[in-house]
């Protein structure tokens, strides 16, 4: 009983990410590690745990909540019509390849590495979302090698700092000229190629930290993701219904600001 008291208020933080990210995904169409990642890389800090040690057990925590989330998104977008197998066909095996790259790496090195990769990124993705150009760059996708090179690099980086498929493949596909409802399906598709295997490979070779928080296996933390889930999954449609009844382009200029300065944050802090 002692023991649960002491981990209680561990306990409701991070039922309290849960809850936000579930909230966030629904209402402004964000992936969950964008937003789970920097909230445990804090949450942890606070409770005593070391930055490179948080950064690391975080974003392997955040690939496993990405898991179950990823599976019910695609049924949703699959029965729509919105992913697209055969351009999975053509990336999943170079998208794998990188994850395991990617997660290998995290095994090896530095928190403080990952913690300026996670800073540049959400920086990179919160000026995408405030912008909100919805023009392609691009008329159609590259050649094979190109959309190789992009499926591995997809692959890395979001294995490396924890997130799914969207905060990468969506922006990607859509400057390509690719249908926007399509590009947000199949990017769910692309989060469990990502998360699946990462968060495995992370489980079984990572090597929890001295100062890791209780509950952490390799640098998955099972507590985190115990709690996370099942509020993530219930709070997404409270998310979206809320998004019918505010102004989601504005609230989500909101959030970009807000992201921005998280990941400005992260990256002052990998630097000094």
């Amino acid at each position: 009983m002692d023991a649960f008291m002491e981990l209680l208020p561990t306990i409701l933080a991070l039922m309290a990410t849960g809850v936000f990210a579930g909230i966030l995904a629904g209402l402004l169409g964000v992936g969950g590690g964008i937003v789970i990642v920097p909230v445990l890389y804090f949450l942890f800090q606070a409770l005593g745990v070391s930055a490179d040690s948080a950064m690391l057990i975080a974003t392997a925590t955040s690939l496993a909540t990405i898991i179950p989330t990823s599976v019910s998104s695609i049924r949703a977008h699959r029965k729509k019509g919105n992913v697209d197998s055969d351009l999975l066909k053509r990336w999943g095996p170079f998208i794998l390849l990188g994850v395991l790259l990617g997660s290998y790496a995290v095994t090896q090195v530095n928190g403080e590495v990952l913690t300026l990769l996670f800073g540049v990124i959400a920086s990179l993705s919160a000026i995408n979302m405030f912008i909100g150009s919805k023009s392609a760059w691009f008329n159609d996708l590259p050649g094979a090698l190109g959309q190789r090179i992009i499926a591995i690099c997809i692959g890395l980086f979001s294995a490396m700092v924890g997130i799914g498929g969207g905060t990468l493949t969506v922006p990607t596909l859509t400057f390509c000229n690719y249908p926007a409802h399509r590009a947000v399906g199949t990017a769910a598709a692309v989060g469990l190629i990502i998360s699946l295997p990462a968060a495995i490979t992370m489980l079984i070779f990572g090597q929890a930290p001295a100062d890791a928080p209780d509950g952490t296996i390799g640098l998955v933390n099972l507590i985190g993701f115990a709690a996370i889930v099942p509020l993530t999954v219930l709070f997404a449609p409270v998310g979206a219904g809320l998004a019918s009844k505010l102004d989601a382009a504005k609230l989500k200029k909101v959030f970009a600001v807000v992201l921005l300065i998280t990941g400005v944050r992260m990256l002052a802090q990998s630097v000094l």
